[in-house]
């Protein structure tokens, strides 16, 4: 009796609500308010830049209509256009990049977290970072100036000789090509995709691992059983990110695309970058304005189908 007539006065003389100040709740609302007004604000921005697009684009939506898309011809000089060319190259160039930034990513966030000494950790991992802080327009001038010729000259010549007889690696080499433009990206997104999956795997709990190894799993069977399943959704989300910035960043040459990656080819980025100042007539500004729509909804879907890929995961792993 004694003990419940003790906590039932501590719960009359000290009760939850009167910890709190009038500040508190104030700090509730005011935190509500602005996370409130902080996603209305980016969601009135996206807005406001798609219908801004779509008036851009409007003349050649009406002109051209949805033909526009798979339409081949661009001349100015008839005032006649098409976007299939440069969604091949977006598509050929940021997918590329994707097949070469994202094992790399992998194997360096693996690296960094599970086999690399501390001061190997200590240096490499600020200069993978840094990387993502190289502004892309100077990467860019370096995959010109230094990258393209040294392929040209060293690694391209090897490729053509030992894998020709493919179609994609067949063709005269070239110091500007799809292949050239495909590494260029992929350095673009490496270090974004690294630094993510890095902070994935620290997260997986130090206890499971050491369990798993501990049951006499192999290193590799403990990356393999453990670490990746438990971060595998967020790794896939990293790697979204990476092709989100490949896609927006796909500048190659503004040649037509060909089916070997030594030619040089052609992206929506690249064509609205190098024609937009210079465009002759009203018709040639809106399907630019038209190919920056197209660019938007291919970035649109990518990530709403990788959104669904993750949860996707996410569902898995709760079962």
């Amino acid at each position: 009796m004694e003990a419940g007539s003790v906590a039932s006065d501590l719960a009359r003389t000290s009760p939850l609500g009167s910890t709190r100040h009038r500040s508190d709740r104030l700090g509730d609302r005011g935190l509500l308010v602005v996370a409130g007004l902080a996603t209305g604000l980016a969601m009135l921005v996206i807005a406001l830049i798609i219908w801004k697009v779509i008036q851009g684009s409007w003349l050649a939506i009406r002109h051209f209509g949805i033909g526009f898309v798979w339409a081949s011809t661009w001349n100015p000089v008839t005032d006649v256009y098409g976007a299939r060319q440069y969604i091949i190259g977006t598509i050929v160039a940021s997918f590329g990049a994707m097949l070469i930034a994202a094992p790399l990513a992998i194997a360096i966030g693996l690296f960094l977290t599970e086999l690399a000494p501390q001061t190997i950790r200590a240096i490499v991992g600020p200069l993978v970072e840094m990387l993502a802080a190289v502004p892309s327009v100077v990467i860019g001038l370096w995959g010109i100036l230094v990258l393209g010729p040294f392929m040209r000259a060293h690694i391209e010549p090897g490729i053509h000789d030992g894998l020709g007889w493919i179609p994609i690696f067949g063709g005269q080499v070239s110091q500007s090509g799809m292949l050239i433009a495909i590494v260029v990206l992929a350095l673009m997104a490496l270090p974004i995709i690294s630094s993510i999956a890095r902070e994935l795997f620290l997260s997986v709990p130090q206890d499971v691992k050491e369990a798993s190894v501990g049951l006499g799993a192999t290193r590799w069977e403990m990356v393999r059983t453990v670490v990746v399943p438990h971060v595998k959704g967020g790794v896939l989300a990293g790697i979204i990110l990476g092709l989100g910035r490949a896609l927006g960043e796909a500048i190659a040459n503004t040649v037509p695309i060909r089916l070997s990656l030594f030619h040089p080819g052609n992206t929506l980025a690249s064509q609205i970058a190098s024609n937009y100042q210079g465009a002759g007539s009203n018709l040639e500004v809106a399907s630019l304005v038209y190919l920056a729509l197209i660019l938007l909804v291919i970035t649109f879907v990518t990530n709403v189908v990788a959104q669904r890929i993750v949860h996707r995961f996410d569902a898995q792993k709760t079962r």
